[in-house]
């Protein structure tokens, strides 16, 4: 191991995206961050805690004590050739890892070590993780590790990281090498080990053993009244201890002066003190070992900077001391399991027990969504009104309920995104099992304490990113409703054939016409059994309905008659009912799940207000299934890139602000990605645009550079199918004076076809997108553009070029011969590949992109580049 710190380096110097918060295997959180000179004597005190056997392990001697000599070289590195990274839970160093470059190349030897106390939390994994991520941006290429045969556990940290570890074995000791490039292996582990984390971190908070009340109050009047009172009225299942100061009991419940007098350990602790005392509190919740917090204060980012700044210490200083915290300005947490029945909220009126999982952020509306769900029989499993999510936010939520045997359907009503990109991986993935419902507000407008909370992003980035992971995206609480209600209670249908029966002819045609307003397809005539039917008439048509092999959903419409009671409609129809095809019903005046349609356990029949509404709710469940059952794709790298060649281009160019680099570089970068642009020259003069056609050869096209004209047929910037010297020289003339520039595009005419644009655009909340659509005014003034968010499959690429609505007229719409859609494909992939690499890319635009039968082919390209602001969902595992 090299023993000289390069000189030249400052110490204190890191750097800053090293530094992480992260969740451990069992749901606590440590900081992650390179050592300084100034952690020795913590560095000191953790050797000191170690046992002998940790020692010897990691020493391959006693080594009882570091040696000042050693203690400044191992808490001393340049951050370059050598590295150590240490986690940090309060004051205390509990892990380190580092490694030390060998020989001046491009391997390192790496070693860590974990106290005693905290092994068996995940701490070596994360690790290595974290420290492989350093080592490649600093050039190395591969690890190497020394470890005794008998130290079992350091062995499967290595042999599980997904690495191809070759070994070699002398002398009782192992040598391990491998290449530390991510393999997919290593990605799905490091994601696997991520879900197993962030899930486990919300059980913990879900499933507390213990509660305690900080500002629990005997004034009826205040928030920490109203928890403490919603705890004890839903009988949770263990332990509350009300914390105030100045009265022995709250509510007749024991209280404590302070959460470190409760004489049991607190699982879970509520805030509902000013947010001028929060500091306080926490230090006591820290010494104390409280695994969640639920802060209900408000004062903090919705107020403005100085609030946002302390709630980001509160944040900061929670997952530092092993917390997770919802909130600040939180509704609270419920959980409606019978073994748990906690209600750390201010909600007084509940749900019943159900199969949804709902998240918010706002606490006023997280009231309402409790008591619309009361009302219209949807039963929660659990709920997270987040307020500023400061910490725990939807994402922790999504990786809890993909594991959750008790939840079914997620709902989420969501202000801003966290880590847009994370969202769309965790949502892509728990929609292939579990549906995911989304209302996104801010569609038209911001209010300034949302724009404290999250960056306001572009309306097509949420529904391209919706889409893409197969969330069901709704425009209010009332469709959130709607549509929760079928999946909750029924099963998805497994096709789009519609059957509609009832006893009103005028209702069941609107039915019909919503179906097919809704893409979906009738399974036969609208069947009307009379106002007159009896129950049993009624349920005899409902079962022959949805018998027919050609069902695959049904639409039941009803008008009370005046004779019989509707109840005995609704009975017949829930006993009529199939268990295979999803039921939607409209008994009028009725929404929701009425008594008489309730059925123990799945297969209970929505009830909806209209037809329409209830048409809605299937066509979004039909779209849904088919997303689902659609092949998911792969993520795909076309071959013939050069990556390392585009990212020396790009290093060389980047400047401080966004800036559009020239035509030749921009034909070089895109050639590293294997994205050929139609050969073209610029000339200056009518006789250089005469030997650059003679060069190119006939027909060439002559564009103005001016970039008001260069795509502009109509205002005559463009020329096509020249094939004579004297008409290049005219042209050139007159598009030199038509654009003031004596630079024209001299170039070699691309086969004839589809005029199309793709493009990236960074979105600041989103990353990058990558857009398809086909040129023109029309499709301009339309805004007929697909999106899709990186990183893309070959699905989502397929999808892409298929989604605007001019899009069939690359197949043979009018006889034509199709466009080449797989070229069109592989652009597309190659445009992503290339946004996944190059960040610095700030937008790229192919236009014109000439789609024939013989390929796609591309005419120009404008690039332009910056510092790249895009928050991505890459690299070593850390809560972001």
């Amino acid at each position: 191991m090299a023993d000289d710190t390069n000189g030249h380096r400052d110490p204190f110097d890191f750097p800053r995206h090293w530094e992480a918060d992260v969740v451990l295997s069992d749901g606590g959180t440590v900081h992650l961050r390179p050592i300084t000179p100034d952690d020795a004597e913590q560095l000191r005190e953790f050797h000191g805690r170690l046992s002998e056997r940790t020692r010897y392990f990691r020493y391959f001697g006693p080594y009882p004590r570091i040696p000042q000599r050693d203690l400044e070289r191992f808490s001393t590195v340049d951050h370059h050739d050598r590295v150590a990274l240490i986690a940090v839970l309060g004051d205390d160093i509990v892990a380190v890892g580092r490694f030390d470059r060998l020989h001046r190349g491009e391997s390192a030897e790496v070693a860590f070590v974990v106290e005693d106390a905290h092994q068996g939390r995940g701490l070596g994994s994360i690790l290595l993780e974290h420290l492989a991520a350093a080592a490649r941006e600093v050039g190395l290429a591969r690890f190497e590790a020394e470890v005794l045969a008998e130290n079992g556990q350091m062995v499967r940290v290595f042999r599980d990281a997904g690495y191809q570890v070759s070994r070699a074995f002398e002398e009782g000791v192992l040598h391990l090498e491998f290449a530390i490039d991510p393999t997919d292996e290593s990605v799905a582990v490091a994601r696997a080990r991520e879900q197993a984390a962030e899930a486990r971190s919300v059980h913990n908070l879900l499933h507390p053993r213990s509660v305690a009340v900080i500002g629990a109050s005997t004034d009826p009047t205040k928030i920490g009244h109203a928890v403490l009172k919603n705890l004890l009225e839903a009988d949770f299942n263990g332990p509350v201890y009300p914390v105030n100061a100045e009265h022995r009991a709250v509510r007749g419940v024991r209280a404590y002066p302070t959460v470190l007098d409760i004489p049991d350990d607190v699982d879970l602790a509520v805030v509902a003190v000013p947010a001028a005392s929060v500091d306080e509190v926490m230090d006591g919740c820290l010494a104390k070992g409280v695994k969640a917090l639920v802060v209900v204060s408000s004062g903090y980012g919705e107020t403005g900077p100085d609030g946002l700044s302390a709630e980001r210490r509160l944040a900061a200083e929670a997952r530092a001391h092993g917390m997770r915290v919802v909130g600040p300005n939180a509704l609270g947490v419920l959980n409606l399991d019978p073994r748990v029945r906690l209600n750390a909220s201010l909600a007084p009126k509940l749900p019943e027990k159900g199969r949804a999982g709902f998240f918010c952020q706002s606490g006023a509306l997280g009231t309402a969504i409790l008591a619309n769900a009361a009302g219209w029989g949807l039963g929660l499993s659990t709920f997270v009104s987040a307020g500023n999510r400061a910490d725990v936010s939807g994402n922790d939520l999504l990786q809890y309920w993909e594991t959750d045997p008790a939840t079914d359907v997620v709902l989420l009503y969501l202000e801003s995104f966290g880590n847009p990109r994370k969202f769309a991986r965790l949502a892509r993935r728990l929609g292939r099992t579990k549906p995911i419902v989304a209302v996104k507000s801010g569609r038209h407008a911001v209010t300034p304490g949302l724009a404290a909370t999250g960056v306001k992003v572009d309306e097509a980035s949420v529904q391209a990113l919706f889409e893409q992971a197969g969330v069901i995206r709704v425009d209010s609480l009332a469709q959130l409703f709607d549509t929760a209600l079928l999946l909750a209670h029924q099963p998805l249908p497994k096709g789009r054939r519609v059957a509609v029966v009832g006893n009103s002819t005028a209702i069941g045609l609107l039915a019909a016409d919503t179906l097919l307003a809704q893409d979906l397809a009738l399974a036969g005539d609208p069947v009307d059994v009379g106002a007159q039917a009896t129950p049993e008439e009624f349920a005899k048509a409902v079962r022959e309905a949805l018998e027919r092999p050609e069902t695959d959903a049904l639409v039941v419409v009803f008008v009370p008659p005046v004779a019989v009671p509707g109840t005995a409609y609704a009975r017949a129809l829930k006993e009529a009912a199939h268990r295979t095809k999803p039921i939607v019903s409209t008994f009028l005046a009725v929404e929701g799940i009425p008594e008489e349609l309730k059925v123990p356990g799945k297969g209970s029949i929505p009830s909806y207000a209209s037809p329409e509404r209830a048409v809605l709710a299937l066509a979004r469940a039909v779209r849904y299934a088919r997303w689902r059952a659609a092949p998911q794709g792969h993520f795909m790298r076309p071959e013939g890139i050069d990556a390392a060649a585009a990212r020396s281009i790009v290093d060389e160019r980047i400047e401080a602000t966004d800036r559009a680099i020239d035509d030749r570089t921009a034909v070089e970068l895109l050639r590293c990605y294997g994205i050929d642009v139609v050969p073209f020259r610029i000339a200056h003069s009518a006789e250089e645009a005469a030997q650059a056609a003679a060069g190119l050869g006939y027909p060439v096209a002559m564009k103005a550079t001016s970039e008001r004209l260069r795509h502009r047929t109509d205002l005559v910037g463009v020329r096509l199918d020249i094939a004579q010297v004297e008409s290049v020289k005219a042209a050139y003339r007159d598009l030199a004076a038509l654009s003031g520039k004596p630079d024209v595009y001299v170039q070699r005419m691309a086969p004839k076809g589809v005029s199309c644009v793709l493009g990236l655009q960074d979105d600041p909340s989103f990353g990058t997108l990558v857009s398809f659509g086909l040129s023109g005014v029309v499709s301009d003034l339309l805004g007929d553009r697909a999106y899709r968010a990186v990183p893309l499959t070959d699905t989502d690429a397929a999808e892409l070029v298929a989604a605007p609505k001019a899009a069939p007229l690359l197949t043979d719409y009018r006889g034509d011969e199709p466009a080449d859609l797989k070229a069109l494909q592989d652009l597309v992939l190659r445009l992503a590949a290339l946004a996944e690499d190059l960040p610095e890319v700030r937008s790229l635009k192919l236009e014109p992109v000439l789609a024939s039968a013989a390929g796609a082919f591309v005419s120009s390209a404008r690039i332009v580049l910056g510092p790249p602001p895009s928050l991505h969902d890459a690299g070593p595992r850390r809560l972001r």
